[in-house]
């Protein structure tokens, strides 16, 4: 049977660097307090790009890393929570800047699991031969919606997006997939914009909500259990024995999760990626960026396996095996 494999990968990141101290500067708050609670040293944040300008030079990245051109690609899935306009999708201004004009688009909200939701549905519609050449993306412009006033949040999030080109191969590429959601639990852990239901047929209108909204303790519990949970059932699912992954892969979320998690499975962290100490959390795009650092660092080579795992708002969970 055929595989899927990731043919090209690339991600862009915004020039503008704010620091720790910088943020103390905002809130009441310290570097040495970020980096203890949360491993991040500094994020990068738009000073004009959209999600859809972002998006886009990821995705020239990969198009070139991959040697296939705009016109090569039938489906491109875009993962945000943080899009310039609620219509037309991201997915469809990144064909029309892109000129993929044989591609199917549309968007996916899956919060920070969002790129790996889009490659397990990108898998499932290369496998069916529906399409043959997929554009996934992560990209996030977060900085639109954070509270800069709120000291909780306004530390943790950072700009930036990443691609990845998918193609039928006859090589394995990827090996097995895990997603769910909470929906009960979701509601109440970590919410973000919502719209008002202003009409004439209504007497009294909710008032907006513009910015994230996170309670942290509990998503802390979620995400250090959750990410034993996808890795034990891709290698049940599989075979593998954990021995045998190259890296895990995490959402760059803070790295206190990280190594709580790399406990609970009994493997030391230098077996995970972290990268967030430079960007913060990227929500979608981070398991991209990081991906893509990997590989021009030649961390991972052909025939490594590695896992992708990646939770978030929803609340959401999503994991893949990789045989890269």
């Amino acid at each position: 049977m055929k595989g899927v494999k990731i043919v090209g990968i690339g991600h862009y990141c915004p020039s503008n660097v704010v620091s720790n101290e910088y943020i103390s500067s905002l809130v009441d708050t310290s570097n040495e307090w970020i980096i203890k609670r949360t491993g991040i040293k500094e994020r990068r944040i738009s000073s004009g790009e959209g999600t859809v300008d972002i998006a886009v030079k990821a995705s020239e990245e990969a198009l070139k890393n991959s040697g296939y051109t705009s016109e090569d690609i039938d489906l491109i899935i875009v993962a945000t929570t943080s899009p310039d306009r609620i219509m037309p999708s991201t997915a469809c201004s990144v064909q029309e800047r892109l000129g993929c004009a044989n591609a199917t688009a549309f968007d996916i909200s899956a919060a920070c699991s969002g790129f790996v939701y889009g490659l397990i549905v990108a898998n499932s519609l290369l496998k069916i031969n529906e399409k043959t050449r997929a554009l996934v993306i992560g990209a996030e412009v977060l900085s639109r919606i954070v509270d800069w006033k709120d000291r909780n949040t306004c530390v943790l999030f950072g700009d930036g997006a990443g691609a990845a080109i998918l193609e039928i191969s006859d090589e394995c590429g990827i090996i097995g997939t895990y997603f769910g959601s909470d929906g009960e639990r979701g509601v109440k852990a970590l919410t973000s914009t919502s719209l008002s239901l202003n009409n004439p047929f209504v007497k009294e209108c909710d008032e907006e909500k513009r910015y994230i909204d996170m309670e942290g303790r509990e998503v802390f519990r979620f995400a250090v259990s959750i990410i034993p949970i996808i890795v034990n059932n891709l290698l049940e699912k599989s075979g593998e024995k954990i021995e045998n992954i190259k890296y895990i892969i995490p959402h760059q979320a803070n790295s206190r999760i990280i190594d709580e998690a790399s406990r609970r499975l009994g493997i030391t962290s230098d077996r995970f990626y972290i990268n967030l100490e430079r960007y913060g959390n990227t929500s979608s795009a981070s398991i991209p960026i990081a991906l893509d650092e990997m590989v021009k660092k030649e961390l991972i080579k052909k025939g490594d396996k590695i896992i992708l795992a990646a939770f978030g708002g929803g609340l959401t969970w999503a994991g893949t095996l990789i045989e890269f």
